[in-house]
């Protein structure tokens, strides 16, 4: 019965591989066919009609193109005729990839499954031998503690040479090196306690593993050990906390001079935009009132603040090199967090609450891109709190450029108080100056 049910297993599990088998080669050669007839199409027309003038109506063809771009964006074959392109289908590579990677795991468990059955065979024959099992067997573990020892330091040697580079990258900002430095060093500390911890652990299930001669020595209890391993982290945790306290206190606890010498911008968070706003020629921000909000004054701006007629919108965060910046931060319904990575800047977003960082930026975005090679490449500023469905979304692009740039781009920036708003402003004013009116006459009746 045992051998049958085992062989009904091995029967499905065969006829899953195949099936598996299969359906990969029929996806790749689909993939291969599609891809020559794609490629006979283009070059048969570029043949047949070199000189060919557009002679479609405009319109057609501009909707034929944008439903075939759609098309490549979802990964789906571009078509000509409308039917088609209603359709979405995925790339065949995905399927592809799918039985690809669904055949590996297979044939792992395949193996494992075969080397756990070789080992039960040479267990089985060593008895029938009137051979030792259990101490072999406490030795076959020890070694593999020993493979696992190796292996486990390689991983981590591997993923420091080969991903280091990603959370090593130099700060683009002046406060970075304190947070780069505290970063290195609690990595480093950790890093060697992982190690000598690991040396340990498998070490010594490698050396003091049961033998016939040898019998377990059990050791319940020792103050000395004990107080070893509780005093020592917790002196070495006690450093870690305090370094990165007073390097947190150096970073926000900025002195009133220097705060009044930046520059002030307002960034404020919404599910799932981030709004920035810019001081005018008076270098304030105007004050915010939630109670002021209308479908033109999305931000609640109180316009009776003088210093908020010249406040300016800002597309994107456009910010001068070597110039020290303060951020006001909010947000307008749920927790947000403005989080610049290369900034080394993170601070919550509250809804209700103004919180601050100022930071210097020592690297321009063309210096940046310079150094990783990368023309593209852009600071960008991200939400570091799921605050929803569009989460992922929620980014804006930073730039960092010289003063004169900076300031040539400020006076391309639309201003808030846009003539509509100013429209509505005047006929809230005429309203309330009509109501104290009504309040004066009615006292002095």
């Amino acid at each position: 019965m045992g051998f049958l049910k085992n062989s009904n297993f091995k029967i499905v599990f065969l006829l899953a591989l195949a099936i598996g088998v299969s359906l990969s080669a029929t996806v790749s050669a689909r993939q291969q066919v599609e891809d020559t007839s794609i490629h006979a199409t283009d070059t048969t027309g570029a043949i047949a009609d070199p000189n060919a003038t557009v002679s479609a109506d405009t319109s057609l063809t501009s909707d034929t193109a944008a439903m075939d771009s759609a098309a490549a964006v979802k990964g789906a074959t571009p078509t000509a005729t409308t039917e088609e392109a209603g359709k979405v289908s995925l790339d065949p590579q995905v399927y592809t990839n799918f039985f690809y990677y669904l055949l590996v795991v297979f044939l792992v468990c395949v193996l494992v499954a075969v080397v756990g059955k070789i080992l039960q065979i040479y267990e089985l024959t060593r008895r029938m031998n009137g051979r030792d099992t259990t101490y072999y067997m406490y030795n076959v573990h020890a070694n593999l503690f020993l493979v696992c020892l190796v292996v486990g330091l390689y991983g981590v040697y591997w993923s420091y040479a080969n991903h280091g580079a990603q959370s090593l990258r130099d700060a683009a900002t002046e406060h970075g090196e304190r947070i780069d430095a505290m970063f290195m060093i609690t990595t480093v500390i950790t890093t060697i306690v992982l190690v000598l911890t690991h040396i340990g652990l498998f070490g010594f299930a490698f050396k003091y593993r049961a033998t016939p001669s040898r019998k377990a020595y059990f050791y319940p209890h020792n103050n000395t050990i004990e107080k070893v391993w509780t005093i020592v982290p917790a002196v070495v945790l006690t450093v870690l906390v305090l370094f990165g306290f007073f390097t947190w206190r150096s970073i926000t606890n900025v002195p009133e001079e220097e705060q009044k010498n930046a520059l002030h911008i307002e960034v404020i968070g919404e599910q799932f935009a981030w709004t920035v706003r810019y001081p005018g020629r008076d270098g304030q921000i105007g004050e915010r009132n939630y109670r002021l909000t209308t479908p033109l004054n999305s931000l609640g701006i109180d316009f009776t603040d003088k210093s908020s007629w010249d406040d300016q919108l800002g597309a994107e965060i456009v910010l001068p090199v070597n110039r020290p910046v303060r951020v006001q931060i909010t947000s307008k319904d749920i927790l947000h967090s403005f989080y610049i990575p290369d900034f080394r800047v993170q601070m919550n977003a509250v809804p209700g609450m103004k919180t601050y960082f100022q930071f210097t930026p020592t690297v321009t975005t063309e210096e940046m891109r310079d150094k990783l090679g990368d023309y593209n490449y852009d600071f960008v500023m991200l939400c570091a709190k799921i605050c929803g469905g569009g989460h992922y979304n929620m980014q804006k692009r930073v730039r960092v450029v010289t003063e004169e740039e900076y300031q040539a781009w400020l006076n391309e920036q639309p201003y808030f108080f846009t003539e509509d708003l100013r429209k509505e402003f005047q006929v809230s004013q005429a309203s309330e100056e009509e109501v104290e009116a009504k309040k004066l006459l009615a006292n002095a009746n």
